[in-house]
C-alpha cells in the first residue's frame, strides 16, 4: 500500500469514527464545520480574520457558518471597539452552554474510543497520533512574504529574539523593529513568515548584499516545530526568493550555540567560509552557497 493510499485510508475510517459524515455532529444538531467554528471561538471570542486564518476557511465559507451560528442565537459579531475595521466574535449565554456540551461530548467520544485499548496500545497511539499531527501540519504549513514589521513578522521575531536571549551566553539585544526592515522588502529583499492554525511558527527573511549574493537573516524555527522538516522547507524557500532577486550566490552568518541550525545548514549544501561582514555581533561562523 502507498502512503497516499494509508492516508486516504485512514481519513475514511477517522471521519467515519469520530461523526464528522453525521449531519447531526455528535447530536448537538448542528454539522461539523459549524461545531469546529463554535468551538474555535471558544468563552474569549475571536476576531473574525483570526478564525479565517486558523480554521483556513474561504470568507464566503466562513461568513454562511457564522450567519448559521448567529441566527441559532450562539454568537454575536460585533465591530472591534478598539479597531472598527475588525469583527469581533462572542458566544451568547446560549452559545456558551452550547460550547460546554461539545466540549463535553467531545471528551466523552474520545474517551470511548480508547476504552479497548490496553496501555501499551495507548501509549502507542499517542506517539503515532503526535507524530502525524506535527507533520501533516507541518506540511500544510502557509508561508508568504509579508511586510517585516507586520504583526505576524513582530510575533515570530519576538519568539526568535526571545530564543537567541535565553541560548546565548551573554543573552541577546534586539535591534529597534524598524532597524533592517527597509532591507528585507521589495525590490531588494523579502521576509517570509510560515503560520499554521494562523500562528506565526518559523520565520526568515532574504536581502540583497550586491548583484550576485543574497544573505538570510533572523531564521527561526519554533522549538515544537524542529525535527519536521519545516526549517528546511523555509530554507528552500528564501533561497528561492534570492534566485528571484538575480542571487546567484547566498551567505549567512550564525551563532556556535544554534547547533540545530549549524547542522541544517550542512545538509542544505552550505560551508564554511571567512567572515563577510562584522554588522552582527553575534555572528561566529559563516555559510555560502552557490544558487542555481
Amino acid at each position: 500500500m502507498t502512503l497516499v493510499e494509508t492516508v486516504r485510508r485512514f481519513n475514511r475510517s477517522y471521519t467515519q469514527r469520530i461523526g464528522a459524515l453525521e449531519e447531526s455532529f455528535l447530536g448537538t444538531g448542528r454539522p461539523l464545520g459549524a461545531s469546529r467554528l463554535l468551538f474555535e471561538v471558544g468563552p474569549d471570542g475571536a476576531a473574525v480574520r483570526e478564525l479565517r486564518e486558523r480554521l483556513d476557511l474561504d470568507s464566503g465559507y466562513l461568513t454562511r457558518l457564522l450567519s448559521r451560528l448567529s441566527d441559532d442565537g450562539l454568537v454575536e459579531v460585533r465591530p472591534d471597539p478598539a479597531d472598527r475595521r475588525r469583527r469581533i466574535v462572542r458566544l451568547t449565554a446560549v452559545g456558551r452552554t452550547a460550547y460546554r456540551e461539545l466540549d463535553e461530548r467531545s471528551e466523552q467520544k474520545a474517551r470511548t474510543l480508547l476504552e479497548p485499548l490496553t496501555e501499551r496500545q495507548r501509549a502507542r497511539l499517542d506517539e503515532a497520533l503526535g507524530t502525524a499531527d506535527l507533520l501533516i501540519r507541518a506540511a500544510t504549513v502557509h508561508l508568504r512574504v509579508v511586510d517585516p514589521v507586520s504583526e505576524a513578522a513582530t510575533a515570530a521575531l519576538g519568539e526568535y529574539y526571545a530564543e537567541l536571549d535565553r541560548r546565548f551566553s551573554g543573552g541577546f539585544v534586539p535591534d529597534p523593529p524598524q532597524h533592517g526592515a527597509d532591507a528585507l522588502r521589495a525590490p531588494g529583499g523579502a521576509f517570509v513568515v510560515a503560520t499554521s492554525d494562523g500562528v506565526p511558527v518559523a520565520c526568515g527573511g532574504v536581502r540583497r548584499l550586491d548583484a550576485a549574493t543574497g544573505e538570510i537573516k533572523r531564521m527561526w524555527v519554533a522549538a515544537s516545530w524542529r525535527g519536521a522538516g519545516l526549517g528546511t522547507r523555509l530554507l528552500r524557500r528564501l533561497e528561492s526568493e534570492a534566485l528571484s532577486l538575480g542571487c546567484s550566490r547566498i551567505v549567512l552568518d550564525t551563532n556556535g550555540a544554534l547547533t540545530e541550525a549549524i547542522t541544517m545548514y550542512g545538509r542544505a549544501g552550505y560551508r564554511e567560509i571567512a567572515p563577510y561582514s562584522q554588522d552582527n555581533p553575534y555572528a561566529e561562523l559563516f555559510f555560502e552557497k552557490p544558487l542555481g
